[in-house]
């Protein structure tokens, strides 16, 4: 049986890869073609539609310029900081 990770795993590593691609100022494209991937597998990815490997979340972070658990750890989203922020 193939087993898939979980539904919040993936949203968690799209969107970090997302925010960290546009920090960079990278199009998918670019982040693609830095990665030696295809400018598709990095849109599936965003899109929480992949499992990626080992191997490929490695060639994601070192190109990023972050680490693996970097990219799969939940970040706090702008709007919750300034919820945050209103609330002291």
């Amino acid at each position: 049986m193939v087993r898939k990770s979980s539904d919040s795993l993936r949203t968690v590593l799209a969107e970090n890869i997302k925010t960290f691609r546009r920090e960079k100022g990278f199009s998918q494209e670019e982040l693609a073609e830095r990665c030696g991937l295809h400018r598709t597998y990095i849109g599936s990815v965003e899109r929480h539609e992949r499992n990626v490997t080992l191997s490929t979340l490695e060639v994601l972070a070192s190109t990023l310029g972050v680490t693996v658990p970097e990219l799969l750890t939940e970040r706090e989203s702008p709007s919750n900081n300034e919820q945050m922020g209103k609330l002291e």
